[in-house]
């Protein structure tokens, strides 16, 4: 079971059950509204977590390292968002999946997961931190940039009502968790299986509410087995294209073997926790569902593959192993 759960993320489990519990019995009418209160709830108290457990020390000493952070950030909101874009634009799939795939591009990398990753493959933990914090905060502002540039017209997308929503819902929350941390962050981090309980149950209020509105809507009237398969293949491309673009970053830019591990575990991946309170803030509610449909299958496409990378790096005698292993999907 364990070695189970290192390639598989059981919250996964969580993530489809709640799907098929919105797919069979959406909220409708004032529950509905209750519910979406709630989401709007569990998206505050997610993002007021995030930013209090920001440390300002660890961005210090992980962002010392200049050029590995820039690459990182490059990874993350240039060049996943010009693959994201050609891939997106393929006419196998419906609008609302292109939008969903091209806006899983435009996301913040992970945290827990990246670092973690980069510490069982002897990374540089301290960088791959700083990455990681940095690529969310920086996503705060540059993910709804994004979308408002290269997403304006999908929808009911109002970039002056997206904007209000993402300062109200999600920046404000933040400052005020890393401002309050002198006073709250030593509860948080002593209640470490309550935070996350609270984190991911938000996070599966938000996914609930979504797929709910979407139930009612019709998305399954819309979204066939062919097209979860199609998704499956651009997600694989999509993955397997940005990491072959890592590992010749990481050798063009002479990158020591510890700093490649953190640009692959941190410029490879997409976080799922930002991903979805913030397609809850940007899109409207009839299509959330959709949008979050191709950020949900890659994110454990993602986990799977870079748990794989990293057990091999794990693995390789020290001092061998100069260059970071080609990505499992293109061996």
């Amino acid at each position: 079971m364990a070695r189970l759960t290192r390639f598989f993320d059981p919250f996964i489990g969580f993530l489809v059950g709640t799907v098929v519990l919105a797919s069979l019995l959406p909220a409708r009418g004032a529950w509905a509204d209750r519910v979406d209160v709630l989401a709007d709830i569990g998206i505050v108290l997610l993002f007021f977590i995030h930013g209090a457990k920001l440390s300002r020390r660890n961005l210090i000493d992980g962002g010392r390292n200049l050029r590995l952070q820039l690459a990182v950030l490059a990874c993350t909101f240039l060049v996943f968002p010009v693959l994201g874009l050609a891939l997106s634009s393929l006419p196998m799939l419906s609008a609302s999946l292109a939008t969903g795939f091209l806006f899983l591009a435009l996301l913040p990398s992970t945290v827990q997961s990246s670092i973690a990753l980069t510490a069982i493959a002897r990374g540089n933990v301290a960088a791959a931190v700083c990455s990681a914090t940095f690529s969310n905060f920086a996503g705060i502002f540059i993910t709804p940039l994004l979308v408002g540039l290269l997403l304006g017209g999908a929808g009911e997308l109002s970039i002056m009502a997206s904007v209000q929503k993402i300062v109200l819902n999600l920046l404000l929350p933040f400052l005020a968790g890393h401002l309050l941390r002198p006073l709250v962050g030593d509860f948080i981090a002593r209640h470490k299986k309550a935070t996350t309980m609270v984190d991911r149950g938000s996070i599966l209020l938000v996914v609930y509410s979504a797929f709910g509105a979407a139930v009612v809507g019709g998305i399954w009237s819309e979204v066939g087995l062919a097209d979860l398969v199609w998704l499956l293949c651009l997600n694989a491309v999509l993955l397997a294209a940005i990491q072959l673009v890592i590992h010749l970053a990481g050798r063009m830019l002479g990158l020591a073997q510890e700093d490649r591990v953190v640009l692959l575990m941190c410029g490879s991946v997409k976080s799922l926790a930002a991903g979805v309170p913030m397609a809850g803030v940007l899109f409207p509610a009839a299509g959330v569902g959709a949008i979050i449909l191709p950020l949900m299958i890659f994110h454990q496409m993602q986990l799977i593959t870079c748990a794989i990378q990293a057990r091999h790096m794990a693995a390789a005698p020290s001092g061998e192993g100069g260059e970071a292993p080609l990505p499992a999907a293109q061996r």
